[in-house]
């Protein structure tokens, strides 16, 4: 009977453990999706502005020509009506509030790219992405390290393999220089069924269980739990289809993502796209 009632406390300790885990999933992925909205919005309200200043620059174009036309004609500088030169300093005026509110709103998105690009160059001088097993890319402004599981586990295990934590520390490495930064470690698995230990229930639980594994890792290399989330996403978000055992073996994997704040950048951009609006 003790050993019922301790196996029933595991599986509804791991219940529990998996659905915290796809709130936080959930609300990373809804905080993820709001910046790239906003990032969009901020996008096309940026183009907006560089053809309203072309249109300026059209405009005072004409203005130009207009005014020397009339001194051409009159052969006076005298001629140069005072409407003329009233609508080319507020041209030039409203030139030069535009541009300051683009350059301003160029440089929020520049940092953030900057951002994102020094942590790429880290990682892939640190990692070495010569492996054929990780992979080091950026996806809507986030980056993502993808490490196949083969390289990490044993078939049907969720014990860190020692060539796994080498790697591990590296990125772990190049993270801990960056503490306002959040790492969330994604485990996956392929469509083959999982067969039940009596711990684990199926690839969701094996997925979850792979995830928590890599992140006690990543807090023995001395990451702040803070900055860690884990997450199993099981069978459910393949890169391929599990139609060979090729296939299969590129599903096998597990996902670490590295995000600066999502509200850092949130402020920095809504900031600049008021300024920009003018409101």
């Amino acid at each position: 009977m003790k050993r019922i009632l301790l196996a029933l406390s595991v599986v509804a300790l791991l219940a529990t453990s998996a659905c915290g885990t796809k709130k936080k999933l959930a609300e990373c992925e809804s905080k993820n999706k709001e910046i790239q909205d906003l990032l969009n919005t901020a996008t096309v309200k940026l183009n907006t502005c560089l053809s309203e200043k072309e249109a300026m620059n059209a405009q005072l174009d004409y203005l130009k020509k207009n005014n020397s036309d009339l001194i051409n004609n009159m052969g006076n500088m005298t001629t140069l009506s005072t409407k003329g030169a009233q609508n080319i300093e507020k041209a030039l005026e409203s030139m030069k509030e535009k541009d300051l509110k683009i350059t301003r709103l160029q440089d929020a998105l520049t940092k953030k790219d900057s951002v994102t690009l020094a942590l790429v160059t880290s990682l892939k001088k640190e990692v070495g992405i010569s492996d054929p097993d990780i992979q080091v890319n950026v996806e809507k402004g986030v980056v993502f390290i993808s490490i196949a599981d083969k390289l990490l586990f044993k078939s049907g295990s969720y014990m860190v393999s020692d060539r796994a934590k080498e790697v591990l520390a590296k990125v772990a490495k190049v993270v801990n220089s960056k503490p306002t930064f959040e790492c969330m470690v994604e485990g996956h698995t392929d469509n083959v069924p999982y067969k039940s230990n009596g711990v684990l229930l199926d690839n969701w639980d094996l997925s979850v269980k792979r995830s928590t594994s890599i992140v006690r890792v990543l807090t023995e290399l001395d990451l702040q739990p803070k900055q860690l989330i884990a997450a199993g996403r099981g069978e459910y978000v393949p890169l391929v289809d599990n139609n060979s055992s090729d296939n299969r073996q590129t599903n096998r994997r597990t996902r670490i993502v590295v995000m600066p704040k999502i509200d850092e950048f949130y402020e920095m951009i809504e900031k600049e796209m008021k300024n920009l609006t003018g409101k």
